[in-house]
């Protein structure tokens, strides 16, 4: 059973930035795709960016261009960079990673954006 721990989350202004961590309970060679969702209050959970093990990105075109998702091999950690925050950007976001065929989630931590 994968652990992940994340944090970084709070309340900001529009324009504002935040930048999430994830800290996976093992080393992140070891999942083959590492990203965050995101859920609004009433809405369903949305792909906001992944990250591959060759270190190739994929993001959400509502983000792109504002978040940036990384991963620091030293740290064992994956990070989401958001800048430019809106306010529509308020909500739940869960780190995901996918190992061989299982999925994992963190327990998500509130992004909320004041507009």
């Amino acid at each position: 059973q994968v652990q992940l721990v994340e944090s970084g989350g709070g309340l900001v202004q529009a324009g504002g930035s935040l930048r999430l961590s994830c800290a996976p309970s093992e080393s992140i060679f070891s999942f083959n795709i590492m990203g965050w969702y995101r859920q609004a209050p009433g809405k369903q959970r949305e792909l906001v960016a992944t990250i591959k093990s060759v270190n190739s990105t994929d993001y959400a075109d509502s983000v792109k261009g504002r978040f940036t998702i990384s991963r620091d091999n030293a740290k064992n950690t994956m990070f989401l960079q958001m800048n430019s925050l809106k306010p529509e950007d308020t909500a739940v976001y869960y780190c995901n990673v996918k190992k061989r065929w299982f999925t994992y989630w963190g327990q998500g931590t509130q992004v909320t954006v004041s507009s």
